[in-house]
């Protein structure tokens, strides 16, 4: 008799055996058994298995996570993807916001390397941060923020917590606003950075969108945005980018964040302000932390979060901070004294090693100079990629329309004013990888792609509806 050999690997898959009760049923206790199978006797017997035969029983466990979709990428870190993926040699990709060389590659700055080469002469140790984070990066980062002669920061009236950059300090920030100021909203710009209504979103806090961006000039909507603010609920907390506007590039000038802060301060709102870009937006620390201190210097209590990915290079590092100013000391002691209690269930404490960098930066005057001239250097480059193309731009289009908004605007990014159909026909067509909003990263152009970056956006303006 011809033997048969049986083999679970070639039986069929588990679903197609299972009943549609019992995919539904997740029990772990609910287990479908495939008992041993023989042509001869149906079940392997005694005698079968005296002979060497072993007794295969196959046991199929229907997941507890089966009612779990799959999430889409993620608009921003999924760009990335795609553009990994594409073997097109004129690939570009403008979608994450990462500094560049001219060459196109990583950039760690110089004086990132002389501060970790410092940390190994010290012999720093690994040990656990407290949940506040690293004392000496506390206390630099908030002088950094807003000043070290700010009446704030003598007064002692300044929380600070280090955070997992600027993710994880407006998310513990977004905590703070959940349990003490619970139904309170948060207003955010329209168009804003994509994760910011994830955060609210996560941490429950309800959230609007106020004016801000206007498509007729793609400039500041600055009427729309005021009478936002103004009909917002009173004590609602207002979130401000401090500068270089994500996705935008389009700041207030200093008459009109004037204007703001007297509206917030008289409608009795929170300013809340993300500052993401310090130093990486004009080149200079202090003006890219004017708005902040403008509002401090009002003696309003505010919110605000920083982070060092993109001023230091530190993307992969997660250092930043979340600093609440308060009206008093004892306030901002309680504060902090709350954050760190939302902290501790959260992520316990935070990264060392970033923040080591930062503290050696910022506190040896050495240093922070050659700090300070590497974010110019940075800053002039992007200043010069942003000025090629609208020339490129306006060299090659013939219509004679006005592409001076990409000048004015400021930052790494640039809002080109293109809908979702034309981002898409410039990643289809072009291969150039962008939001689908329509900002690019101008820190991951170089001056000899901006030709061919305009030829795409020219196409994608004029060519599809």
């Amino acid at each position: 008799m011809a033997s048969t050999t049986f083999s679970p690997l070639a039986s069929a898959s588990p679903s197609a055996s299972l009943s549609s009760q019992a995919k539904l049923n997740t029990s772990f206790r609910n287990r479908i058994k495939l008992k041993p199978w023989s042509y001869e006797h149906g079940l392997l017997s005694g005698k079968d298995l005296s002979r060497g035969q072993i007794k295969m029983v196959a046991t199929v466990n229907v997941s507890r996570f089966e009612g779990i979709t799959m999430a889409p990428p993620d608009p921003i870190l999924g760009v990335s993807e795609a553009f990994r993926a594409d073997t097109n040699d004129l690939k570009l990709n403008l979608g994450v916001g990462a500094y560049r060389t001219e060459e196109l590659q990583p950039y760690v700055l110089d004086v990132v390397k002389k501060a970790e080469n410092l940390m190994l002469q010290n012999g720093e140790n690994k040990e656990y941060l407290p949940i506040e984070g690293l004392a000496a990066f506390n206390k630099v980062t908030a002088e950094l923020l807003f000043g070290a002669d700010n009446e704030v920061i003598r007064q002692q009236r300044v929380g600070t917590v280090q955070g997992l950059s600027g993710t994880g300090s407006l998310r513990l920030a977004a905590a703070l606003i959940e349990r003490y100021f619970p139904g309170s909203k948060v207003l955010i710009s329209s168009p804003t950075w994509g994760n910011h209504k994830n955060i609210f979103n996560d941490a429950r806090v309800p959230w609007s969108e106020y004016r801000y961006y206007d498509p007729k000039t793609v400039g500041l909507d600055f009427e729309g945005m005021l009478e936002d603010i103004k009909a917002a609920p009173e004590g609602s907390f207002i979130l401000l980018h401090g500068c270089a506007h994500n996705p935008t590039g389009i700041d207030p000038t200093p008459e009109q964040w004037e204007k703001i802060a007297d509206l917030i301060q008289e409608k009795n709102h929170i300013p809340f302000f993300d500052v993401a870009y310090q130093g990486f937006a004009s080149g200079s620390l202090d003006a890219d932390a004017s708005s902040v201190r403008m509002f401090a210097a009002h003696g309003m209590e505010l919110l605000v979060a920083q982070s060092y990915s993109k001023n230091l290079g530190l993307y992969g590092e997660r250092v930043g901070a979340i600093n609440v100013v308060c009206s008093s000391a004892e306030a901002a002691t309680r504060v902090k004294s709350q954050l760190k209690r939302l902290a501790r269930p959260m992520y316990s404490n935070p990264p060392i090693h970033g923040a080591r960098i930062v503290a050696n930066v910022v506190g040896n005057p050495e240093l922070f100079n050659e700090w300070k001239q590497e974010m110019e250097m940075m800053a002039g480059r992007i200043k010069s990629v942003r000025r090629k193309l609208y020339d490129s731009l306006c060299a090659k289009d013939k219509s004679g329309k006005d592409w001076s908004y990409i000048l004015k605007q400021i930052g790494m990014f640039s809002f080109t004013g293109l809908n979702i159909a034309q981002s898409e026909n410039m990643t289809n067509k072009w291969h150039v990888y962008m939001t689908k909003d329509g900002r690019i990263s101008l820190a991951g152009l170089s001056a000899a792609k901006c030709e061919y970056l305009a030829d795409a956006i020219i196409d994608s303006f004029y060519n599809v509806s």
